[in-house]
Formats: C-alpha cells, sequence, structure tokens
C-alpha cells in the first residue's frame, strides 16, 4: 500500500480498518452533523496569500502552549474511547506525540488509564476532565492525574447534556462492543483489530471501572454514567476545581464571546475555541468561524488555543493566522491511529507538519510565531467577511 500523503488517506484507511461502531464514533456529529461538516468546509472560505521573491531559508515551527514548548503549535485532543480505534490507541498515540515534541491529552472517558499513560510513555502529558455528580470521584481522578505526572488539566465544559448522535444510538456503541448479531458480521471483516483486541485487557474505561464505588463491569458502568454527567455545572464549580487543581487549567468548549469573557475572569491559563466537533450542538458557528469574534473579546488576556476541524498544516496556518495561539487535532490523529497504530499517528503529524512549514513558506514568513492576519487575502477582515460572521 503507498504512503499515505493526506489525512484523507489516512482516514479511508481506517475505515477500512475499524470496527464500524468505533469509525462511526469518531467520524460522526449530532443530528443532521451540518456543523461537524462546516468545522471542516469553513476552512476553504479563509483564502491565503502566496508570496515570492523573499527568503524562506531556516524556517522554525518551534512555538509555545500554555508555556510550555512544543515542536509546533499543535496537540493531539482529547478523544473518548481511542483505545477502541486500535488496541491500546491512547498509549500508541501518546508515544507518538512524544516523539513529535507535541502534547498529548488524555480523556477521562479514555481505555487505557492515567496510569497506563504514566507506566508506558511517562509523564508530562494533559488530562481531560469532565464533571461528574460524584465530586469525590472527580477528587480522586484529580488526585491520579497529579500523581501520574498530568502537568495541565482541560476542563471540558460543553458536554453536560450529551447531544443526539444518531450513529452511536443506531449502532448501540458500547466498549467493548456487544456481542449482537451486526456487530459480530463486522467484526469478522476486521480480523487485524480483532486479534490486537485480545491481545490486551485494556476494553473498558480504564480512568473509571475499578476507581467508582459500585463500578465493576460494563453493567454497571452503563447505568452509572447515565446519569453523571452534570447538568447543574456552572462558574463557581469551575473556581472550586481550579483551586483544587493548583496546577495549570485549560478551560475547553467555548464558542461564544460571552463564555469566552468569564473564562478570561475565571484565572484558567487558556480556552479552546471548540463546539465538541460538531457533536454537540448541531447549527452551532464552526469552531473557525467562531474564533475571530473570542480572540477579538479576549486575545489579550488569556491564551486562545483552537479545536474543530484541522485536517491539514494549511488549516493549522489558517487558525494561527486568526489569533489562535496554538491548535489542536482530534479526528486527523484518529484516522491516523486507526489506519496504522503508533505509525500512523506518526504519519499523520508529520503530514501536519510538512504542510504547515511549506504553507508558511509559500506564504513568505520563516518563524510559525510570526503568523498573523498579514498572509490572509483581505487580512482578516476579509476572511470574517468569506466566513459569514458579522
Amino acid at each position: 500500500m503507498s504512503l499515505p500523503l493526506t489525512i484523507e488517506d489516512l482516514r479511508l484507511q481506517a475505515k477500512r480498518r475499524v470496527p464500524r461502531m468505533f469509525y462511526d464514533y469518531a467520524d460522526s456529529g449530532a443530528w443532521t452533523e451540518g456543523t461537524y461538516r462546516s468545522n471542516e468546509t469553513d476552512f476553504a472560505k479563509v483564502k491565503l496569500r502566496q508570496r515570492v521573491a523573499v527568503d524562506m531559508t531556516n524556517r522554525s515551527l518551534a512555538s509555545t502552549m500554555i508555556g510550555q514548548s512544543v515542536a509546533m503549535p499543535v496537540a493531539l485532543a482529547p478523544t473518548g474511547m481511542t483505545g477502541m480505534q486500535h488496541p491500546d490507541g491512547e498509549i500508541l498515540a501518546a508515544r507518538a506525540a512524544a516523539k513529535a515534541g507535541v502534547p498529548f491529552t488524555l480523556s477521562t472517558m479514555s481505555i487505557c488509564s492515567l496510569e497506563d499513560i504514566a507506566n508506558h510513555v511517562g509523564g508530562s502529558f494533559w488530562f481531560q476532565l469532565y464533571v461528574m455528580k460524584d465530586r469525590a470521584f472527580i477528587s480522586r481522578l484529580m488526585q491520579r492525574a497529579k500523581a501520574a505526572g498530568v502537568n495541565a488539566l482541560v476542563l471540558t465544559l460543553d458536554l453536560q447534556v450529551l447531544g443526539q448522535r444518531h450513529k452511536d444510538i443506531r449502532n448501540g456503541l458500547s466498549a467493548p462492543p456487544k456481542p449482537t448479531l451486526m456487530n459480530m458480521i463486522n467484526l469478522a471483516t476486521k480480523p487485524r483489530w480483532c486479534l490486537k483486541m485480545l491481545d490486551t485487557p485494556r476494553r473498558s474505561f480504564g480512568n473509571i471501572v475499578g476507581h467508582v464505588d459500585g463500578v465493576g463491569d460494563m453493567s454497571s458502568l452503563s447505568s452509572w454514567t447515565a446519569d453523571q454527567f452534570d447538568p447543574k455545572l456552572d462558574w463557581d464549580d469551575v473556581k472550586r476545581l481550579k483551586d483544587e487543581w493548583g496546577g495549570k487549567l485549560i478551560i475547553k468548549g467555548i464558542l461564544d464571546p460571552e463564555d469566552a469573557e468569564i473564562a478570561a475572569q475565571s484565572g484558567a491559563d487558556a480556552l479552546i475555541v471548540s463546539n465538541h466537533g460538531g457533536r454537540q450542538l448541531d447549527g452551532a458557528l464552526s469552531s473557525i468561524a467562531a474564533l475571530p469574534g473570542i480572540v477579538d473579546q479576549v486575545g489579550n488576556r488569556i491564551e486562545v488555543l483552537f479545536d474543530g476541524g484541522i485536517r491539514s498544516g494549511q488549516d493549522v496556518i489558517k487558525a494561527l493566522a486568526l489569533g489562535a495561539h496554538g491548535t489542536f487535532i482530534g479526528r486527523a490523529f484518529l484516522y491516523g491511529l486507526g489506519a496504522g497504530g503508533e505509525a500512523g499517528v506518526t504519519r499523520c503529524l508529520d503530514i501536519i507538519r510538512k504542510e504547515l512549514d511549506v504553507t508558511m513558506a509559500l506564504c513568505g514568513l520563516r518563524d510559525v510565531t510570526t503568523v498573523d492576519e498579514r498572509i490572509l487575502v483581505g487580512g482578516r477582515e476579509g476572511a470574517v467577511t468569506r466566513l459569514g460572521v458579522e
């Protein structure tokens, strides 16, 4: 098989290799999936200025995210059930990120646990926290994160109520998959995935099973999680969690300037402009359309990071040009993981790095930290007009 040249190449490989319910979990959105699609397609509306006869030598992609040095301004986003895209997926993705010099973020709803990442990859990774009603469990989870060497907590605020995701409902999504006839037929077509999954003990939610009173198997886990996301979560809870954590805090799920203002006043170190990959409120703005307004509101007071729809290094540079300090990739690295495990994630990062480097050069810049609206046709206002944002 030829070497994948684009993220789309990796997506097609992943679709062939990953069981349907888990591929669909990664590659779908809520309701009509309109916001999910616009996250990706809206990037094409942002046009770049090509420059010529400028010195393009000695280029650098090195930057920082929340004060941490990174080889390029890209981090692996927290994604649930990563270990179902490929057995031991979180461990493999974390290894690829470490080799590439970019941050890895573990999800609360991961298959591999905090301790797995610490033991197999080492410390200095980030951890994404969902706030559950069981606050004693949340306190223990944060203590475990500290013990595992986590150096930034990513607090997700946009999943108090679960968006309706039709593909997950129709597929009967569960980890591990239930032995239904439909699942067994599909799994029979994915022998490589099945053989590798049989070779690992990690098949359920490693951060939860065995760490919550009364939750020791899939049946009890399903009952617990169905009632645990907390619709009462508010900004007072954010402050309490920040004080309890005591370290670097990133707030994820900001899509509105008013919420960005509150986040900036909360004392958090950064916020992530994100609509949860179009998996929550269908009909919301794409992340790239929401970014300029949030940067205008708070960009000089809190580090603004970006997540949603990135499928290339060109998308990364467009987000930077519209004011993001750094970016996250979710589906892009999941495609790589599903396509080829750790090597697939490495290939994903290589593709994005190469595209980012070449695009920066052709826009007449040598240092990624100098990317701004000057590289956009019509500047920032031109991009905002094309995105249709008032």
